[in-house]
């Protein structure tokens, strides 16, 4: 296990960090501890979870991720060995259950769901907190272009300043360590730090965006900060929800898997992801690797990433994810994989 710096905090986290989002659906309280305990056994001591999990958000499960966490902890102790990140919905996208749809990220509403987040885990702080989303319109969760039919309502967002003022007193309340940013773009990334550095204020420590071979949209703006400001990437769905371990070639719909259990998850089926997830296959297996193992290994090479983010519904899957960091490519490998991105680039952003 490799361990890298979150920015300039001082903190050294695991190269992996354990994904939880399928608590409390997928996986049951003891399937969920059993993944616990071997994340732990493998030192994956950092574990990202988020108010509105699990996934797909539903009002009879939202917070259910977070009581499983807390459960474990309660049981088991060592809340000093773990660094325990979580996320705050915003409005729009999390739905109105969630804090009765005060979701704004302004101090009264951002103290709710702190207050919320902490009772659920058992624990007095968040390590990493972060904002799930932008509250304004942008481009994240799969949308490109930039539109501004939404300006009318731009009355309606809080300020950047406010949020980050907000968040900055609750690291002085010892209630958050640091702040992290998710779904994040280039310029609501700098937007912050300016702000951060300009009022005296917090700055965030890492940005918690997609990632993977079938979507490199990071590159374009946001490694360049990774590089200079020193927010490093916590990269999501490296797998593209199970398209890059090859389970769904040829058309496969495995019964358990999320793609076959939700419609939602179908950001990665289009005809552009199908071709590009079938070369890379092709690649690894000309190399005699796993289609996993090519793209794990891929994403933990970027100079810009701090942790990869990997989530799994059973042990074995756990198991082959972190067993792909032992993996380096060589730059032959690395090659052939630039050549293909070149003829598809970021089919499924």
């Amino acid at each position: 296990m490799q361990f890298k710096p979150l920015s300039n905090t001082g903190i050294l986290v695991p190269e992996i960090c354990l994904g939880t989002m399928t608590f409390g659906e997928q996986n049951t309280q003891n399937e969920a501890f059993q993944q616990l305990d071997y994340a732990l056994e493998r030192g994956l001591f950092f574990w990202d979870t988020a108010e509105m999990y699990p996934v797909p958000p539903k009002p009879e499960t939202q917070g259910s991720t977070e009581t499983i966490i807390g459960n474990w902890i309660a049981k088991h102790g060592g809340r000093d060995k773990l660094f325990l990140a979580s996320k705050i919905a915003g409005p729009s996208q999390g739905g109105a259950h969630i804090r009765d749809g005060k979701t704004k990220f302004i101090a009264s509403e951002i103290e709710s769901a702190i207050d919320q987040s902490l009772q659920r885990l058992q624990t007095d702080y968040i390590d990493l907190y972060q904002l799930h989303w932008p509250q304004r319109p942008t481009n994240f969760f799969g949308k490109l272009g930039y539109s501004n039919n939404d300006a009318k309502n731009d009355h309606e967002i809080t300020a950047l300043e406010e949020t980050l003022a907000a968040l900055s007193n609750e690291i002085k309340n010892g209630r958050i360590r640091y702040i992290g940013l998710s779904n994040e773009t280039p310029w609501g990334t700098m937007k912050f730090l300016h702000l951060a550095e300009k009022l005296g204020l917090e700055k965030f420590v890492s940005v918690q965006n997609p990632y993977s071979l079938l979507n490199r949209t990071y590159e374009i703006g946001m490694a360049e900060i990774a590089k200079y400001e020193g927010v490093g990437l916590l990269a999501y769905s490296p797998l593209a929800f199970g398209y890059l371990t090859g389970k769904f070639r040829n058309g496969a719909r495995p019964a358990n898997a999320r793609v076959t259990l939700f419609s939602r998850f179908s950001r990665y089926s289009n005809p552009e992801s199908e071709w590009a997830t079938e070369q890379y296959a092709l690649l690894a297996e000309k190399y005699n690797l796993s289609l996993t193992q090519l793209a794990l290994a891929f994403i933990k090479q970027q100079f810009f990433v701090t942790s990869t983010i990997i989530g799994a519904t059973n042990l074995d899957q756990l198991k082959e994810n972190i067993d792909a960091f032992e993996i380096n490519l060589n730059q032959e490998i690395l090659d052939e994989i630039a050549k293909i991105h070149k003829q598809q680039p970021n089919p499924a952003p």
